[in-house]
């Protein structure tokens, strides 16, 4: 299976979950409805430091010369989004540094051999492209034109990452079960994120689920 047809049998077993994500919804998930400009950049801040750790974290003790350097790279730049998102605070306060990311990055960092983890990279590429997507949308309706511009190009960057990470892939994977982790990593991702999505709306009496 070639990079295309990764990403397509992800989009294709995921398409529910990856919808509603892409939703306006998301952002009310993740601040639990306080969609203040304050604690939009807060949110996407502990994003971008998790995920600046759980790369870190990658690149310390993985074995394939290329993952490593890649998981290197993606920590160095995971690092400047953080803080040019803590920048983007200005006079609403400033970041925390104690970072979670949530339960997508508490499944990433479990992942241990280096196809689970570049497909787990895919799918966490898949879920940071729609969540950059409503944040552009959040400061587009705000009106802070500067703001939303800064989140097309981290979009642009997280989309990226996650096509270096099929092209990688497709050298790292030798054999069709190096092939299934990925999936299952890259799926596995996803439905936490979803579920973590799902759950925050469910405690709020929000039917996570598309209005039709």
């Amino acid at each position: 299976m070639n990079a295309d047809g990764f990403r397509d049998a992800i989009e294709e077993s995921m398409d529910s979950e990856l919808e509603r994500l892409g939703s306006s919804k998301l952002l009310v998930a993740l601040t639990d409805a306080d969609l203040t400009v304050e604690t939009v950049l807060r949110t996407v801040a502990d994003s971008e430091r998790a995920a600046m750790e759980t790369f870190e974290g990658w690149a310390d003790d993985e074995g394939h010369e290329d993952a490593q350097e890649l998981f290197a790279e993606f920590r160095d730049q995971e690092r400047d989004h953080y803080e040019r998102v803590a920048d983007l605070l200005e006079g609403e306060g400033e970041a925390d540094a104690d970072a979670t990311g949530g339960p997508m990055h508490e499944t990433l960092r479990s992942l241990e051999d280096t196809s689970s983890r570049l497909g787990g990279l895919v799918g966490r590429s898949m879920v940071g492209e729609r969540t950059h997507l409503q944040v552009v949308s959040f400061f587009v309706n705000e009106g802070d034109e500067r703001r939303a511009d800064q989140f097309r190009e981290l979009r642009s960057e997280t989309a990226a990452q996650g096509d270096r990470a099929l092209e990688l892939l497709e050298e790292v994977c030798d054999e069709d079960g190096d092939r299934d982790r990925a999936r299952a990593a890259a799926e596995e991702a996803i439905e936490v994120a979803y579920d973590a999505y799902a759950g925050s709306l469910d405690e709020m009496g929000i039917d996570p689920k598309p209005i039709c």
